[in-house]
């Protein structure tokens, strides 16, 4: 963000990780969890048909596998959230906070004309709301990020 630019019309754009993954919906568990550790990355995106149509997570690896004894050659179609939630690249960040707390989603696949182009985690909010000054903050509906924090904490 430049110092220019009023943190209120910060958008998605601006701060997504433009590097996306994704797979294919046969791809098997364990092939899946090798490539995220290989890239070191939290979520995949779970394609059909080269259509966006699920996401799996490091959180669905723990959870979803480990709870339901999934065998390691079972397709991530089984575990991968969906219906795929995303967001417009041209969305405001204080948008999506929101948008991302009310649905309890801690990465967002950010699609373009049927395309995902990027990907906005609860760790992108907080990092861009860490630069802001005391006075952004003051114009910003600080509820929402205070709202993404609560929902992504450990310690709560």
């Amino acid at each position: 963000m430049t110092m220019k630019q009023d943190p209120r019309t910060v958008c998605v754009k601006d701060i997504m990780t433009k590097a996306v993954v994704s797979i294919d919906v046969s791809t098997t568990i364990t092939d899946a969890a090798k490539m995220m550790e290989d890239i070191e990355i939290g979520a995949i995106v779970v394609t059909e048909n080269n259509t966006p149509v699920g996401i799996v997570t490091d959180r669905d690896f723990a959870i979803k596998v480990v709870a339901h004894a999934f065998h390691p050659t079972t397709p991530v179609s089984r575990i991968m959230s969906s219906p795929l939630y995303s967001i417009s690249p041209d969305e405001t960040v204080r948008m999506i906070a929101d948008f991302m707390y009310t649905r309890g989603i801690r990465k967002l696949p950010v699609i373009d004309q049927d395309k995902v182009i990027g990907i906005v985690t609860a760790t992108d909010l907080v990092r861009q709301f860490a630069v802001c000054t005391e006075d952004d903050l003051r114009k910003m509906y600080c509820e929402s990020i205070v709202k993404v924090y609560h929902l992504c904490s450990p310690y709560t």
